[in-house]
């Protein structure tokens, strides 16, 4: 069997189940960040991702600065989407040595940029030689254990809402994006959310990745959709990823008095788009006609 055979899910599955992990881990694999004891009230959340020349990003469309910036954000939307803040990160760099000394300091800039904008402290890392940039960052950060959020929470009823606006990150949302952990700690510590991720791979997979685990099902509505200025078609909000908005479900009685102190509260525009359903009823998109279509479970994943 090959990789492209089981797929990336599948892989991290297969790869997961060879690690022990102690009574300390209160979430390994799985979620956007792992949760681990940490003091008494709060819990220790650990997060990484890649970042790399040709897959996430090309030059030179995107800028060095761009490039340390997503570098970092794609973190701290992991740290957002389990209603965390980010404390401190590790950084490895690896570049070619024939790349500009700005280069690097670029793509330093950018980290730091967003890095000063949410007091996150850049403590250490590596450093190696590479035919492609690549950088891969780890963040540690906390969340008050009342405010945890994970994906496996959804209930049948729950509304589903998302932050911001969908579709067209490839036109340059996914280099500029702003991760949302103000809106995250707004949201979290005014109202009682059930599930909670980031739309990274798209809003179709990402939301499959609430309800698939936990056996249910959902209905979203095309008109409900938020479309980006740069989504042309509702496929792109449904199918383009890199949004890194935060997806997320809880109550009815919730989701009204969120909706309703909006502006006062969040600052970002959150929309209602959907319901989780029992999982007999499918995973649907309910189209502007009316009509009802199986939602695909198609998005960006490696392999």
């Amino acid at each position: 069997m090959k990789i492209k055979d089981i797929g990336e899910i599948g892989l991290i599955k297969e790869l997961a189940k060879r690690f022990r992990l102690d009574s300390s881990v209160i979430k390994g694999s799985g979620d956007d960040a792992a949760v681990v004891r940490w003091t008494k009230d709060k819990y220790l959340l650990l997060t990484c991702d890649m970042l790399i020349e040709g897959i996430h990003f090309s030059r030179p469309k995107a800028s060095p600065f761009q490039i340390g910036w997503k570098a970092l954000g794609r973190n701290l939307s992991d740290i957002a989407a389990m209603g965390g803040s980010p404390r401190y990160a590790l950084v490895s760099l690896a570049i070619p040595e024939s790349s500009p000394v700005s280069v690097a300091k670029g793509i330093c800039d950018g980290i730091k940029s967003l890095a000063d904008k949410f007091g996150v402290n850049i403590v250490g890392g590596d450093m190696a030689r590479s035919r492609k940039i690549m950088i891969d960052i780890s963040v540690a950060g906390e969340v008050r254990k009342k405010n945890l959020v994970l994906r496996s929470g959804a209930k049948v009823r729950d509304l589903i809402l998302v932050t911001g606006s969908l579709g067209g990150s490839k036109k340059g949302k996914h280099l500029n994006f702003m991760p949302r952990i103000k809106e995250s700690q707004s949201i979290v510590n005014n109202f009682k959310v059930n599930s909670m991720i980031d739309i990274s791979d798209s809003l179709a997979i990402d939301l499959y990745r609430i309800i698939g685990p936990c056996n249910l099902g959902a209905s979203i509505y095309e008109e409900s959709i938020p479309l980006s200025r740069d989504a042309v078609k509702i496929e792109d909000a449904l199918y383009d990823g890199e949004d890194y908005e935060l997806l997320f479900t809880m109550g009815a009685k919730e989701a009204e008095r969120l909706l309703k102190s909006n502006f006062a509260r969040v600052g970002t525009r959150v929309s209602l788009i959907g319901e989780i359903t029992d999982k007999r009823y499918g995973y649907k998109i309910i189209r502007e006609s009316g009509h009802e279509e199986d939602l695909r479970i198609k998005g960006y994943t490696h392999f």
